[in-house]
């Protein structure tokens, strides 16, 4: 009864909702989106850096998130080589002498706070170059204003980036009086002109006052109230905007530290100076701000402009935009043909004549077609994670971010299943649930940022490692049982294994091993076709009939393995045969092979005690291809003793087990963002929200992914040998041109 209820149910809401009316909605969800998103950027500025100077939030106790996008931990070796021959300079008070130290301790850890604190602190890093000097002027007043009157004079140099911020001496000196104030406006007023004239050559930032804990607070200390310190900052902030009449003030106000004090100055010491943590993060945002829009790291989108468009990004650009041309002309003709072929009345009978029309749709129309529906979505991908559209955040983990999802999927999982078609080991149904359920955890491993989790990350290892001794095992089935070493069979397996790669390559402008995985497993077929297609060719049918082939198959294998032991533990012969052009090309990520090395290795041979326990991620990674091995056969055997459960599987899993591959490649740019190193935000202020929408939308573009890509197989790979030839020469001239294209484009950038 309760089957019969189910299949009802799921017969009712596939009546209502298809695939095909998801993927309409998903699509007025984009538009909808990105006309928002247009209109806020238009409304609010399109600056992320203003975000990054006066908005964002904590992320748990200490990761702090900027308002729409990410933020770069700094290395000691990319602040040097960012600030190389810079001078930057502070002045202000002991808070801007606070946030000098921590400035500098990003470039020399090691840099101690000594010495007499009311006086000028000068560092400097001769490898580097780099003068960072602070400047004591606790006061707004006219000593700091003739410090900054030197910098404006033609003949003397200026620094690079001025930080400067000061009043909470002021309020303390004069017991808080409002003449106090008064004459800080004077002296504020004074300086301002100077500030501007020199934020025409220089990065100049007046940094607002953090809030006090008042309860904190000493004695003589007391008349520094947080109502004081407002009554400041709004001083410095009308004053210093309105220094140009006619334009926006160059001089930029770092108001951001008011609203990290906030969350963090109770943990404060004294109540007036914040905790060395909060300083932390306030100078790693003015490195951000300063040297993002230099170095231009991945994840660190705020204060990046959006990357110039490469050649071969403008050709793909040309070709898309042509494609939906063609199409939509198409489209117009068929349908004028269409309706002249309508069925009309025959006067006399008074019937209906029915014209014989052809319902097969030319090989013609569905490359248009196909091409069409790929340009819209390459579009929708470049404007995720290149256009700077869509906001970006960075990733947070904690456990329940992870566990609580994982839970879920199982209970849908289990809840959704059927009988199989066959009952044979690792059948069709059962191998495609197990791909579903792996890509479903590998995807929310990503979104939550578990890699920083130990276990975790050594558990998602087997599960890759299981991938991809299921693709093995299927190319090696499918060559043993049926014999098919024809070229038609590869190209197609290659074709659906690298066709979203290589377009995401070109519109994306990533090399082919960023998508690491697609190298893994097109190597491993080619490596399995290899060994079974050379001489003497040995299939089941002809093992079946002598037992000598069996005997010969091993020793194939045996070979395999030792070639394999070989490359894995000879680095350098490794790097050498795949340094040479134009597997270069391919394999080279950041101007070297290791990467792929490291990937390729990782997974050659094809626990959760010994995960646990394992104490660095190197240790783990040494010992993870002998130890995976083990926790894949274990699962084989588990998942197919009992009878039973060989006769029934997960539909919801093998749904989305059949669009693995696309939902691993399509979440590095629309899922995911900044190349999977921060979260896509559809939906900014409301993360559950956001999830549910970006992951629909997502789901959806995988699965039209699949369908394109199948059909394109179809018409771009045929059977017959001849026009395959002549196909296999196009893809060939269309790979020797994106070399020289892609080798024009690495020298125009260098």
């Amino acid at each position: 009864m309760a089957a019969l209820a189910y299949n009802l149910g799921k017969r009712e809401i596939n009546h209502y909702f298809s695939v095909r009316s998801a993927k309409v909605l998903a699509l007025v969800a984009v538009l909808l989106l990105a006309v928002c998103h247009l209109a806020s950027r238009r409304y609010r500025g399109n600056d992320s850096c203003e975000y990054l100077l006066s908005s964002g939030r904590f992320l748990g106790e200490k990761v702090w998130q900027p308002h729409s996008c990410m933020m770069h931990k700094y290395k000691i070796s990319e602040a040097k080589n960012c600030l190389v021959d810079k001078h930057i300079a502070f002045i202000g008070d002991s808070r801007i002498r606070q946030l000098f130290y921590s400035f500098v301790k990003i470039i020399n850890p090691q840099f101690k706070e000594e010495g007499n604190k009311h006086e000028n602190i000068p560092f400097e890093d001769k490898t580097a170059s780099v003068k960072v000097d602070f400047l004591w002027h606790p006061e707004v007043n006219g000593s700091m204003k003739q410090c900054i009157r030197v910098w404006t004079e033609d003949s003397v140099a200026k620094p690079h980036v001025i930080v400067a911020g000061a009043a909470t001496w002021s309020i303390k000196i004069h017991n808080g009086s409002n003449e106090a104030l008064s004459q800080y406006k004077i002296n504020i007023t004074s300086i301002a002109p100077l500030l501007e004239k020199l934020a025409k050559t220089s990065d100049v930032y007046w940094v607002l006052q953090d809030p006090v804990y008042e309860d904190l607070l000493s004695e003589n200390r007391k008349m520094i109230t947080n109502e004081k310190i407002d009554a400041y900052n709004e001083a410095a902030v009308s004053i210093l905007n309105s220094s140009t009449r006619n334009s926006k003030s160059n001089v930029k106000m770092f108001s951001v530290s008011k609203l990290i004090a906030q969350e963090t100055i109770m943990e404060s010491l004294d109540g007036l100076h914040l905790p060395e943590s909060s300083r932390e993060t306030s100078a790693m945002i003015l490195m951000n701000v300063y040297c993002n829009k230099i170095l231009k790291p991945i994840d660190g989108s705020c204060c990046q402009p959006r990357p110039p468009l490469t050649l071969l990004q403008k050709l793909a650009a040309c070709f898309f935009t042509l494609s939906v041309t063609g199409y939509l002309i198409f489209y117009v003709i068929h349908r004028n043909a269409h309706r002249k072929n309508k069925p009309c009345t025959d006067l006399e009978s008074g019937e209906e004549k029915k014209n014989i029309i052809n319902p097969l749709v030319s090989p013609l129309e569905i490359l248009l077609q196909s091409f069409c529906k790929l340009g819209l979505i390459m579009a929708y991908f470049y404007m995720c994670d290149r256009a700077n559209l869509f906001m970006k955040e960075n990733k947070f983990y904690t456990h329940s971010t992870f566990f609580i999802p994982i839970i879920y999927i199982l209970v849908l999982g289990v809840f959704y299943n059927e009988n199989t078609k066959e009952t044979k080991v690792l059948n069709r149904e059962q191998t495609d649930e197990w791909k579903g359920w792996m890509q479903l955890v590998i995807l929310i491993y990503h979104i939550s940022g578990a890699s920083t989790f130990l276990p975790v990350y050594m558990h998602i290892r087997v599960l890759v490692a299981a991938y991809l001794f299921q693709t093995g095992y299927g190319h090696f089935s499918y060559f043993w049982i049926k014999g098919d070493f024809g070229i038609h069979r590869v190209c197609q397996v290659l074709f659906r294994l690298n066709f979203l790669v290589v377009v995401l390559c070109i519109v994306m402008d990533r090399p082919y091993q960023f998508y690491y995985f697609v190298p893994l497993v097109t190597v491993w077929f080619m490596v399995i076709y290899v060994t079974l297609a050379l001489w003497p060719q040995i299939i089941q049918k002809k093992a079946n009939g002598n037992c000598f082939w069996h005997f010969g198959l091993l020793l194939k294998l045996a070979f395999l393995l030792l070639c394999i032991c070989f490359l894995a533990y000879s680095q350098g012969a490794f790097e050498k045969i795949f340094s040479l052009w134009p597997l270069s090309k391919c394999f080279e990520l950041k101007g070297n092979v290791y990467e792929w090395w490291f990937r390729w290795r990782l997974d050659r041979y094809t626990y959760s005690i010994w995960a646990s326990s394992c104490k660095n991620k190197a240790e783990c990674n040494e010992l993870h291809p002998s130890v995976s091995v083990v926790q894949i056969l274990a699962f084989i055997l588990i998942r197919n003793i009992p009878g039973y459960a060989r006769s029934v599987y997960s539909s919801f899993f093998a749904w989305f087990g059949k669009i693995s591959l696309e939902l691993f490649i399509c979440q590095y740019h629309i899922w995911l963002a900044a190349d999977t190193r921060g979260i896509l935000v559809l939906i900014p202020g409301n993360p559950m929200l956001n999830i549910i929408v970006s992951t629909f939308i997502f789901v959806c573009v995988a699965h039209e992914i699949s369908q394109i890509t199948n059909e394109l197989a179809q018409i771009i790979i045929p059977k017959e040998n001849s026009s395959l030839l002549k196909r296999l020469a196009c893809i060939a001239a269309f790979f020797c041109g994106l070399l020289i294209l892609s080798s024009i484009q690495d020298k125009s950038k260098h």
